[in-house]
């Protein structure tokens, strides 16, 4: 087999997403939750995977830095990168959702102020309801902004809703859900068809397993 690099996104999808590939028959015997290594080698089947920031893993693939990748939906919508999304992973999941304090939810009548880490997806979703937005495009702590006064509401993904809750926030709205993709570089899903596809056949049938 041609040896086929996947970039894979680093945090709460890193571990759930190399579980599946163990699972499909690779073999990564330096690979740990502890571990601070960045690259894991499959000699057995030539599979290199890299742990990247999640932001760059559309990145990696689009440019062919990697063949493929595992990354949250979250990240495909708000890039809109040039590549092939090819199996839903059904990991990671959580909620994109419209957050801010109880006894103020939003009024979409009036222009608001919303602080989040994805101001495309925020910005798609608004025009879709005519609604006015002055999006406030943050990197961190999304939660804070309402609670220093920055914004009027905030969007973010949101899994047990735990983070919210201790910062005295609650969900307005569930926008979509979110779960990891698999994806691919165009190219090499014709230059390195077979193995792609070997990779998209063993994920596909331990999601249907699972199911």
């Amino acid at each position: 087999m041609k040896n086929l690099n996947i970039a894979l996104a680093k945090g709460r999808v890193a571990s759930a997403a190399m579980k599946l590939l163990i699972d499909c028959g690779c073999e990564f015997p330096d690979y740990s939750k502890e571990s601070r290594k960045l690259i894991f080698h499959d000699k057995k089947n030539n599979i290199k995977v890299t742990l990247v920031k999640s932001p760059d893993v559309p990145v990696y693939v689009e440019k062919g830095a990697a063949d493929a990748g595992i990354v949250g939906k979250d990240i495909l919508l708000e890039d809109k990168a040039d590549v092939y999304e090819l199996v839903n992973l059904n990991i990671g999941k959580c909620d994109m959702c419209v957050a801010g304090f109880a006894d103020k939810k939003p009024d979409y009548s009036k222009k608001i102020t919303v602080g989040t880490k994805y101001p495309h997806i925020t910005r798609d979703y608004f025009n879709k309801l005519g609604v006015l937005t002055d999006i406030i495009k943050l990197n961190g702590s999304v939660e804070l902004a309402p609670i220093i006064g920055l914004s009027d509401i905030i969007v973010d993904i949101v899994e047990s809703g735990k983070t919210l809750e201790e910062n005295g926030l609650v969900v307005h709205e569930k926008m979509f859900p979110i779960s990891a993709r698999f994806i691919a570089n165009k190219v090499s899903l014709k230059t390195k068809f077979e193995e792609i596809q070997w990779v998209i056949d063993s994920l596909g049938s331990l999601v249907e397993r699972d199911e």
